[in-house]
């Protein structure tokens, strides 16, 4: 009995200075971490070049929508500016990307009485022009619902869809993805019924009258009407109008497609050291609507991707496994860049390991969304005293990125999209005043900071 106790005890004492020599090591393990995080943050803070990436960008190449000649410009910007940053190899991956072209100037004027006024607007990128004035009584619709309960009375007129962005949603993305059915679906329920155009309120809760353009699709059973998003004080000045009064709208847009256009997408890596065949994904999208600069979206998770290449080499930082940095072909209306991607990583077999994408702005980071399984989400939440130091303390599962999606879904990869504070990202989302001037140098670095710490850590640990 002495000799079972004895042995009891011995196991025992074994466990206890195993527990204690790996809570040493863990500790160990984090400082080394802390510090080295630090020094990330601070050789970004100290001598990013993000900032001017973004001027460079925005401001000598400017707008860049899929199939113009300023997406061209933008992928050689690109691909020049990972080898400066310092990539062990950068080439493009081509993928052919959709032409639309806006055509000129979109016009909408509202006709009441003796009286004329003009609107602000945009048409809706894939829409199709009217290519001449189509002029009509104007119908103001708050949902589908009532499309569907006067839809005896659309035909021959254009549609005013004045649904709001709701206030209520403190996580605005979640407004976005409430609305944003109006402006994709909405030209062809109301053509449906026989309407000759629609103008949609701007999917956002600005103050100002900036109209905020995106993507529509049109359902190939109805007509492809004309389609422009309406700013917000001409939107409230229309439907406060419209109580008292019959209102004509003309409506004058240009749009059509021509046929695919040759795009790329532009990678640059950094070999891995002991598992160069598991992939690390960091990326944004490079093209940008035709009526804006694109700084926020997404120049802004563009430069925050060449500035992680940047960082790692300053520090002489050897990754264990290859880490890709990707400027995406057309995320903005077609996403042929990130099927491309993952098309070709599932084709040759090659095993991704976790995606990242910014593509919400250039804002203060508050933390990330994960799309991963239950044990990956543990091991990541273990980082949270890490990056809190930084801003992006919120862990959060549910996220990604429309880039990056692809990857999850064909090869099951642990995706996470950056989230800055999302209050001030649909005053320009997708609108004029989307400028380098409308991002803080400070904010925007600070993201950099925090996606460069997540890929060390994932880097270094796995998922």
């Amino acid at each position: 009995m002495e000799i079972i106790s004895f042995l009891y005890l011995g196991m025992i004492r074994s466990i206890l200075v195993s527990f204690i020599l790996f809570c040493i090591m863990k500790a160990e393990a984090q400082q080394e971490d802390s510090l080295f995080i630090r020094r990330l943050s601070d050789e970004i803070l100290t001598n990013s070049k993000a900032y001017e990436n973004l001027r460079v960008l925005t401001k000598t190449i400017g707008p860049r929508l899929a199939g113009s000649a300023n997406m061209v410009k933008s992928e050689q910007w690109g691909a020049q500016a990972m080898k400066v940053a310092g990539a062990d190899n950068v080439w493009m991956q081509e993928c052919m990307v959709p032409h639309w072209d806006r055509g000129g100037k979109d016009e909408a004027f509202a006709l009441y009485g003796k009286n004329k006024k003009s609107l602000s607007v945009v048409a809706l990128g894939n829409s199709f022009g009217s290519m001449k004035a189509i002029q009509a009584p104007v119908i103001l619709v708050n949902n589908f619902e009532e499309l569907e309960s006067k839809k005896d009375s659309i035909k021959g007129k254009i549609v005013f869809y004045n649904y709001k962005f709701k206030p209520t949603f403190v996580k605005t993305f979640q407004g976005y993805g409430d609305a944003v059915r109006y402006r994709s679906q909405g030209a062809s329920r109301a053509a449906k019924y026989g309407a000759l155009g629609v103008v949609v309120r701007s999917i956002s809760h600005s103050t100002d009258n900036f109209p905020h353009t995106g993507s529509l699709s049109y359902n190939d059973s109805f007509d492809k009407i004309p389609a422009v998003a309406i700013g917000l004080q001409d939107a409230d000045w229309l439907s406060d109008k419209l109580k008292s009064e019959r209102i004509n709208v003309s409506i004058h847009t240009h749009g059509k497609f021509f046929p695919d256009a040759k795009g790329h997408n532009v990678i640059g890596e950094l070999k891995g050291s002991e598992f160069p065949d598991e992939y690390i994904t960091v990326g944004g999208h490079l093209d940008s609507w035709d009526n804006c600069e694109g700084a926020h979206d997404d120049g802004a998770g563009c430069v925050q991707t060449i500035e992680i290449i940047r960082a790692f080499k300053a520090l002489g930082y050897q990754p264990k496994r290859t880490i890709r940095f990707v400027l995406f072909a057309n995320e903005e209306n077609g996403l042929r860049g990130g099927n491309k991607y993952a098309d070709e990583a599932k084709a040759k077999n090659e095993k991704h390991l976790f995606a990242l994408e910014s593509d919400a702005g250039g804002f203060t980071p508050r933390g990330f969304g994960f799309t991963a399984s239950a044990d990956q989400f543990a091991k990541i939440k273990t980082w949270e005293p890490l990056l809190a130091p930084y801003g992006a303390c919120e862990l959060s599962i549910g996220g990604g990125g429309a880039d990056i999606g692809p990857l999850n879904r064909a090869l099951g990869t642990a995706v996470a999209g950056l989230q800055p504070d999302s209050q001030r990202y649909f005053d320009y989302h997708h609108a004029a005043n989307d400028t380098f001037e409308a991002v803080n140098k400070r904010e925007l670095e600070l993201g950099a900071v925090n996606m460069a710490a997540l890929i060390y850590l994932v880097d270094k640990y796995g998922l």
